[in-house]
């Protein structure tokens, strides 16, 4: 019999293909209408009744620090300068720029007050966001398994510190399908700008919001913050909607043919993007266009808000596309790495995020949008109790610290006006409640009506995770309301 090799490899990926769309719970009719670019498709149900629809995720890329915002330790005050006891510290990983120095407690210098209702403390810093302390869950033993910049922020966009596994707005993307025809299910907003200075400012990666090995259509777009919101989404001279429309008919034509000859889902993958931009022409424009939002609603978002690609303005952005039903947005708004001079930098910060978080949490709010929208703020990690570098009761740096850190959750099921977890007296261990990564992964499925074990799909031998293949995590229950 003639051996045919080029044959024999469309057949394997064929079958491939088949295996792939067959058996995966509830990603598997998502795949099934990919050339269709869900015309007409209903999405996959979810495994049990969500309480929300959407995620607004806000990364402080870089790290803030709990001890100056969230985590109010007035104890430490008195112990100024003291050396951090090493049963405290015994046994636990540093970074190279502190290993072999001399540990003193650097205690904030920021006052903090009670908030709210519920009289939760929040930092001096964050006024605006404690006007709405009722509406928030503020968590303060989250913790992480990585101390580097790279691996953590891999690690809490994808679930796992090695770069190349799909990211969070993928996942959902994947297995809960699309809730509009007209604009991605996941956006990425990046700030152009930030006022904390410009030391120790890392990069971001378009794997942070990659589609890894799913197929690529779930990976999100990024938004420019300056000229066309999507490149390459305009028309050259010369080409209106009509003859686009034409063009993209006769390639998705051949398109079609070529992916029923081989079956790769990756060729499918490219019609339905081909697609999605085509409609996106019409869609991303008024998305973006302000114009239309009140004097009131406009300073209710502050100053910031007029300028593009500000942490304001992409907060804006984030309420707009919660009305048309995006699945998934992600602002990363970077500056927070303070190994110095901390309490000069970090106040610039958090007047850029402050004002405009909590102008969203209202916003969302007033429009009827927050109950089943989920937003979430977290950085990396954490930073230390003890200082690197100068120190005095007005200057201080803090360095990297998975062992203990701070976020918060608001709407879509989160119970709001409470803290949950609790760390030790140096905000150095948690002492109580401890929130992996991994369980905050599974608390966000879980709230969108998804399984975070049954999630899966098929790769290198393993049925991967969000969460991970050991299914460890655990969904928070307590903050679920």
């Amino acid at each position: 019999m003639t051996h045919r090799p080029l044959v024999e490899h469309a057949r394997l990926l064929a079958r491939r293909a088949f295996l792939r769309s067959s058996g995966m719970g509830l990603g598997a009719s998502v795949l099934a209408h990919l050339a269709g670019g869900d015309r007409g498709s209903k999405p996959p149900r979810p495994h049990h009744a969500p309480r929300c629809r959407r995620v607004i995720f806000l990364f402080m890329a870089g790290a803030p620090s709990q001890l100056d915002l969230f985590d109010y330790k007035p104890e430490l005050t008195a112990r100024f300068r003291e050396r951090l006891p090493d049963s405290v510290t015994r046994g636990q990983r540093v970074t190279a720029m502190t290993r072999g120095a001399t540990q003193l407690v650097a205690p904030s210098m920021f006052g903090f007050r009670r908030a709210g209702a519920s009289g939760v403390y929040w930092s001096e810093l964050l006024p605006h966001l404690a006007a709405v302390a009722d509406d928030i869950c503020v968590v303060k033993s989250l913790n992480t398994n990585a101390i580097n910049h790279d691996p953590a922020k891999t690690y809490l966009c994808t679930g796992s510190e090695i770069p190349g596994k799909p990211s969070m707005g993928a996942w959902l993307s994947y297995g809960l399908g699309s809730l509009n025809r007209d604009l991605p299910d996941f956006v990425v907003l990046t700030s152009a700008f930030w006022t904390g200075g410009k030391r120790n400012v890392q990069g971001l990666y378009s794997r942070l919001w990659g589609s890894g090995f799913l197929p690529g259509r779930y990976q999100g777009t990024a938004f420019q913050s300056a000229g066309d919101p999507v490149l390459f989404l305009g028309n050259p001279p010369g080409v209106d909607t009509a003859v686009r429309r034409r063009m993209l008919d006769a390639i998705a034509a051949l398109n079609d043919e070529h992916r029923r000859a081989i079956g790769d889902p990756e060729i499918a993958t490219t019609i339905a993007q081909q697609e999605m931009a085509f409609r996106m022409q019409s869609s991303v424009p008024e998305l973006t266009d302000i114009s239309s939002e009140s004097p009131a609603t406009l300073a209710l978002y502050g100053p910031e808000v007029e300028k593009p690609g500000s942490f304001a303005r992409n907060c804006l952005l984030a309420r707009r596309m919660a009305e048309r039903d995006v699945r998934f947005v992600q602002l990363f708004h970077r500056g927070w790495d303070h190994h110095s001079i901390l309490p000069r930098q970090l106040p610039g910060q958090c007047y850029d995020v402050d004002q405009p978080a909590a102008a969203l949490l209202l916003d969302l709010k007033r429009r009827g949008l927050l109950d089943d929208t989920l937003v979430v703020f977290a950085g990396e990690f954490g930073r230390t109790v003890y200082c690197q570098g100068r120190l005095e009761r007005d200057d201080y740096g803090r360095d990297h610290h998975p062992r203990c850190f701070s976020g918060w959750l608001a709407g879509g099921g989160i119970r709001g006006g409470m803290t949950h977890g609790e760390t030790d007296d140096f905000s150095y261990n948690v002492a109580r409640d401890p929130v992996a990564v991994r369980d905050l992964h599974a608390t966000m499925l879980h709230l969108l009506g998804i399984d975070h074990s049954r999630l899966v799909f098929p790769f290198q031998g393993l049925d991967q995770r969000l969460t991970g293949v050991e299914a460890t995590a655990r969904v928070v229950g307590e903050i679920v309301g």
